[in-house]
């Protein structure tokens, strides 16, 4: 028995280390100098950002398909990149040293970017609806709590959570509420933090929540029982719940709706074959609000990730690093054109 565990223990090593050199190997030979791949031809793609900007890319262990079955691709969805409401600026997360902050680039003229915040290790954000603040989450010890700041001077910041795994906050379009996602063990769910009285709800299940204007529902990530995300929207009163993205093979994440609401962006996995191998990859997807149309927008072989609209909703801006090979997350802009 002993000798049969020690056997499978090893085997498995080495299937692991095997799959960890062939996956590297695979992945160095990807060309990332790209800016377009043949699939992309006719899509208007362009750089907003340099290399000394140092924008963040959130982490992605791409999976890898072998005989023996699939490796689930796992990404981090944190919304690194946020426009202003009225189009003029971009804010981002750039990582300089062993921090993360948030800078702010003005998309009407060139010129350096503006520091925001000055903490250590900020995850994800987003603008008020009113220009006036960024809502942030921030890694503090074992913990990740949701800040606020003033959007034009920055550094002082308003704490709102505390004690818990908070992420991806996000303002109700009145600023009445803040909704956010709270990890606890292997479970997470959507919470709102009411700004005026400071008092804490919890909803259902679920992560990166997009509340609707005019509504008492949100679009959030769902997960499987195999672990695929899925795109869901939630009325939290009448407590109707409907799957509105789902696919057997792929994983979906962080829905953003357009300004005209005709259209839902999020991000999505494709499948990338080289030879006889292929690995899951990250692209951008978008479909009507109620899961029809779905259309795959991107399919370079680096992953594109934290898409969101502009402020009229004619373009998409995400962070890749495509076009880059030295292999540098930027922020490109994409001009949508269904």
């Amino acid at each position: 028995m002993g000798y049969n565990c020690s056997f499978c223990l090893m085997r498995k090593i080495c299937l692991f280390l095997f799959s960890v050199v062939f996956l590297g190997n695979l992945i160095a030979a990807v060309d990332y100098s790209m800016v377009n791949v043949p699939q992309e031809a006719g899509l208007e793609i362009t750089r907003i950002t340099a290399d000394g900007d140092y924008v963040y890319l959130p982490s992605v262990n791409n999976g890898l398909i072998v005989k023996s079955g699939l490796k689930a691709i796992k990404w981090d969805a944190s919304n690194v990149i946020s426009i202003s409401p009225d189009g003029s600026h971009i804010a981002y997360l750039s990582e300089r040293g062993k921090t993360t902050n948030i800078f702010v680039k003005d998309l009407t003229r060139q010129g350096s970017s503006i520091q925001r915040t000055k903490r250590g290790q900020i995850k994800d954000f987003v603008y008020s609806p009113d220009g006036r603040y960024i809502c942030f989450s921030e890694v503090i010890g074992k913990g990740q709590q949701v800040f606020q700041t003033d959007a034009q001077s920055g550094y002082v910041c308003r704490q709102f959570t505390s004690g818990a795994y908070d992420s991806s906050p996000i303002y109700s379009s009145d600023m009445s509420q803040i909704f956010f996602s709270r990890k606890e063990k292997k479970s997470a769910s959507i919470w709102s933090y009411n700004i005026s009285n400071n008092f804490l709800s919890t909803f259902t299940a679920g992560e990166y929540p997009y509340p609707l204007r005019g509504e008492s529902a949100y679009y959030c990530t769902r997960y499987s029982a195999d672990g695929r995300g899925e795109i869901w929207k939630v009325n939290y009163v009448t407590n109707m719940e409907e799957c509105i993205v789902s696919d057997l093979e792929k994983g979906f994440t962080t829905p953003v709706l357009s300004p005209d609401r005709r259209w839902l962006l999020f991000v999505g996995e494709s499948l990338l074959t080289e030879g006889k191998t292929t690995t899951r990859n990250l692209d951008i997807y978008v479909c009507r609000p109620d899961g029809t149309d779905l259309t795959q927008l991107t399919f370079h072989p680096a992953n594109d990730m934290s898409p969101t609209w502009s402020a009229d909703g004619r373009f998409i801006y995400f962070v890749s690093q495509r076009g880059s090979a030295e292999k540098k997350a930027n922020i490109w802009r994409m001009l949508f054109l269904l």
